[in-house]
């Protein structure tokens, strides 16, 4: 439930609002969305261009000096981290659980999520991908990330196997599968990546097309996304 601009809902109710800073192409970002969207938390979406460099201004970093997207402000709390974000909002608004009761499952859920967050999407952030075209070449990027995408995604294959159902660790939603909702759909839209070796999160990513909480957040559904969706 996104609101892209402020409503005639009265002052108090806005300044109330989650406001999430966010990119539309952001797949950190993407897993809050997601979030907020299972939960059935309303707030409002603050434009973050990452193209044009908003990141990096002073207003920006006042909210996070690393100078990244997601950045969740709610009243006077100010989280940046797309997981910190995650389980901040798990942990305040407990309806529609993200982790399961089991502590194994749990486990499971945070390595997965951890495989994605640290072994595969910061290697194909915006800033690597310019460093690796300008240093390497341009032809390097793709080929680049799509080495890292085959080696994290091989590896959630054999990491979720004997634990998927319908969805990544059984038959409910939990975190594992709101980091692998954006992460696919970068793979096979934005670097080409054919899923054929990867038959599990193949039939993971069928399952979350029918989860209305999951493509509202789609990049293409976000209010900044261009209607030529090529950068």
């Amino acid at each position: 439930m996104v609101s892209a601009s402020i409503e005639s809902g009265g002052v108090e109710e806005v300044q109330n609002k989650l406001k999430l800073y966010s990119y539309w192409r952001s797949s950190c970002s993407c897993r809050v969305r997601i979030a907020l969207n299972f939960k059935g938390l309303e707030y409002e979406y603050k434009v973050t261009n990452l193209v044009k460099g908003e990141q990096f201004s002073p207003a920006f970093h006042k909210l996070n000096p690393m100078g990244y997207v997601p950045v969740l402000v709610d009243g006077d709390v100010v989280i940046s981290d797309s997981l910190a974000i995650i389980m901040y909002l798990e942990e305040k608004y407990p309806q529609h659980p993200l982790l399961p009761r089991d502590l194994q499952q749990r486990a499971i859920n945070y390595q997965a999520a951890s495989i994605v967050s640290s072994s595969i999407q910061p290697l194909q952030n915006l800033n690597v991908l310019k460093y690796i075209g300008e240093k390497v070449s341009p032809d390097e990027k793709i080929p680049w990330v799509q080495s890292h995408l085959c080696n994290g995604f091989a590896a959630l294959e054999k990491l979720l196997k004997d634990y998927s159902g319908k969805y990544a660790t059984g038959d409910e939603v939990f975190l594992a599968d709101l980091f692998l909702t954006p992460q696919i759909h970068g793979a096979i839209n934005w670097f080409n990546l054919d899923m054929t070796e990867f038959p599990l999160l193949s039939k993971l990513n069928e399952a979350y097309q029918e989860l209305p909480a999951f493509q509202d957040a789609m990049p293409e559904k976000q209010p900044d996304a261009p209607l030529e969706q090529g950068r």
